[in-house]
């Protein structure tokens, strides 16, 4: 019951920003599993359910296109399966998560503070980065088993991608499809198991938190809020993961 609580709480904030919460389920499942395996393939599943949903409505709602993702998407789908066949141990695992989400908060955390309102316009880019960010951010989402966005949105933000909510959709569509190339490298790599119970309660927690977290971001949140929420969660998050489950400090 605390498990579903917590998943429940989780899909509901990260939705809102366009996020799975598969870092912070992975984070809370070292509570309460002693699979490693088992923690990997639920974050994903789970990952997965979320944001199916909001990447429906941001789709729904005009905040996507599918031309402008494919780069990103084409690019981390075959990395992501590479990176999820990888079998690291579990420290180092949780020291890599960490460090990522701990670097990623900085950089957003950086730009809402910019006082230079010219400085916030939409930049371009050549296409190729977006080919060379969905390869690198897809190799390492596969390698921690989460679904990524959590790495590229920050990244995203600090360049001036685009606007806030454009790129929480973008968010959201990579990592539904580097979920579900992580699960098939997992599973060819004989890493994937999910114990049916605790899988189908917890996948149920997070459908309902993470349908009612995308609508609020869609009607509630401004840029800034979306940034802000972004980077408290994934501070707070990463700094749990490297000093409890990667250190072993607490």
């Amino acid at each position: 019951m605390l498990l579903c609580v917590g998943f429940f709480i989780i899909a509901t904030l990260y939705s809102s920003v366009g996020f799975g919460g598969g870092s912070s389920y992975l984070a809370l499942l070292t509570l309460f599993l002693t699979s490693f395996f088992a923690i990997r393939s639920i974050a994903l599943v789970c990952n997965l359910v979320v944001v199916s949903g909001s990447t429906y409505l941001y789709f729904k709602n005009g905040h996507a296109k599918l031309k402008d993702f494919l780069p990103f998407v084409l690019a981390s789908i075959p990395l992501a399966y590479l990176g999820a066949t990888f079998r690291l141990k579990e420290s180092v695992f949780f020291i890599i998560l960490g460090c990522s989400l701990i670097l990623s908060a900085l950089f957003l955390t950086m730009q809402t503070f910019e006082m230079n309102t010219a400085k916030k316009e939409v930049k371009d880019y050549p296409n190729y980065m977006s080919y060379v960010l969905g390869a690198v951010i897809g190799f390492l989402s596969g390698l921690v088993g989460i679904g990524g966005g959590i790495f590229l949105a920050p990244i995203l933000n600090h360049l001036r991608w685009n606007k806030a909510i454009k790129i929480a959709a973008l968010a959201s569509f990579f990592i539904l499809v580097n979920s579900v190339s992580g699960l098939f490298g997992l599973l060819t790599s004989n890493s994937l198991s999910l114990p049916w119970k605790e899988t189908m309660c917890l996948v149920f927690a997070v459908l309902l938190g993470g349908q009612l977290g995308i609508r609020i971001s869609l009607k509630r949140l401004s840029a800034h809020g979306i940034k802000r929420v972004t980077a408290l969660l994934v501070f707070v998050v990463g700094i749990r993961v490297l000093l409890v489950n990667g250190l072993g400090w607490f």
